[in-house]
């Protein structure tokens, strides 16, 4: 193996904004933020949106979103789009 050409990988905890739950593991991330872990060492902490433990996919529950009210603020911001008919695709 070559010297030199891999990332340096640390350990850093991970925590989901959603659920706010915790987990240690070892990234190529940094982050300014620390936190003091369970063990008593002191690692950077990144917030994520979405882990396993908020995740559908695991979790098995859906969260419904407001699509409506999102092409709406779309559609304000930058107008209608022109609806073409097939024939002129």
């Amino acid at each position: 193996m070559k010297a030199d050409i891999h990332p340096d990988y640390h350990p850093v905890v991970f925590e989901d904004a959603s659920t706010g739950t915790r987990f240690l593991t070892r990234s190529t991330v940094t982050g300014e933020q620390t936190v003091t872990w369970t063990d008593g060492n002191t690692y950077p902490l990144l917030v994520v949106d979405v882990t396993a433990d908020s995740h559908p996919f695991w979790t098995g529950a859906q969260r419904l979103l407001d699509t409506q009210g999102r092409v709406e603020k779309f559609e304000r911001k930058y107008g209608k789009r022109a609806v073409r008919s097939r024939k002129e695709h």
